[in-house]
């Protein structure tokens, strides 16, 4: 039997811990991979360390953020897309033990599993689990449960794999754009999994199969003192709850549910982001048009 092909695609930027992210692609237990990387640094640091390793397919991308990882996941050629970010790290079965998931079910559209933050010195922070066991649900399911929860449980893009087919479907200009409400500087992720996962199923591991870095003296996008967008982070929330109203993913009655919820937020947060105020001002004038 052939094995799908998956392509492992490393969006980078930040050097410091690239080389080790790297060896933990090369050193999938998986066979049938392809490791594509799409570099940004604005020095020469990435480039060196993959002429070092030949099977990297290397790519010099000359646009920022969202546009690089644009660049990485559909430059991927393989049946399924593995995103890794340039810091991060996968365990050796993480490949292996997510196709699995993927071909037994061919209603799953993307897997994800638990995983684990560590810091500058690979030491273990938190251990993130979503849930208590491995099982899959509808795409719908995780839709509805990240935005009536206002939380996004799946985690970053390094502990996700989904299909290259439904990537192309979706394409780039929509991928993180949930019903008008364009995320790509705040919670391009979350966005993206709806997006991935409509129309089919999605499978969890409960497996700790990846490491998200944090490191607070590199310039990342989680790391609120040096990304000056941070606050769309929290501000996206509102307006993915309207948007997903206009689907029709949630009922008006459990969009005017999260009122209190939405406010308290506003509150605790209306001083320290300034994207608050605006999404506060939004959501309340399409929930009170819904209440009247």
């Amino acid at each position: 039997m052939t094995l799908p092909k998956v392509s492992i695609v490393i969006p980078s930027y930040k050097p410091e811990h690239f080389e080790q992210c790297l060896r933990s692609a090369i050193g999938q237990t998986y066979p049938n991979i392809e490791i594509l990387v799409s570099d940004n640094c604005p020095t020469e640091a990435i480039r060196d360390i993959c002429a070092r390793f030949p099977e990297v397919i290397y790519q010099r991308c000359s646009v920022t953020r969202d546009g690089n990882i644009h660049a990485a996941f559909f430059s991927g050629k393989g049946t399924y897309i593995k995103p890794l970010f340039d810091d991060d790290i996968l365990h050796p079965f993480c490949v292996e033990r997510m196709v699995a998931a993927m071909t037994a079910q061919p209603r799953v559209q993307m897997t994800f599993s638990a995983s684990q933050v560590i810091d500058a010195n690979n030491l273990r922070v938190e251990t993130r689990r979503a849930f208590e066991a491995s099982g899959s649900m509808t795409g719908l399911e995780l839709h509805r449960s990240m935005v009536l929860g206002m939380r996004n449980f799946v985690g970053e893009f390094s502990t996700v794999m989904f299909t290259r087919k439904k990537l192309w479907e979706i394409g780039h200009l929509r991928l993180f754009t949930l019903a008008g409400h364009d995320c790509t500087i705040g919670l391009s992720d979350v966005s993206a999994y709806c997006n991935l996962v409509e129309g089919g199923d999605v499978f969890y591991l409960d497996e700790e199969l990846s490491y998200f870095r944090r490191d607070p003296r590199l310039q990342s996008e989680s790391n609120p003192a040096v990304n000056k967008n941070f606050g769309y982070c929290f501000s996206d929330y509102f307006d993915l709850l309207l948007a997903s109203h206009r689907l029709g993913v949630i009922s008006t009655q459990e969009l005017l549910d999260k009122r209190d919820q939405v406010h308290t937020a506003y509150l605790q947060l209306r001083g320290v982001f300034f994207q608050i105020e605006e999404a506060w001002q939004r959501y309340t004038g399409y929930t009170e048009g819904l209440a009247a």
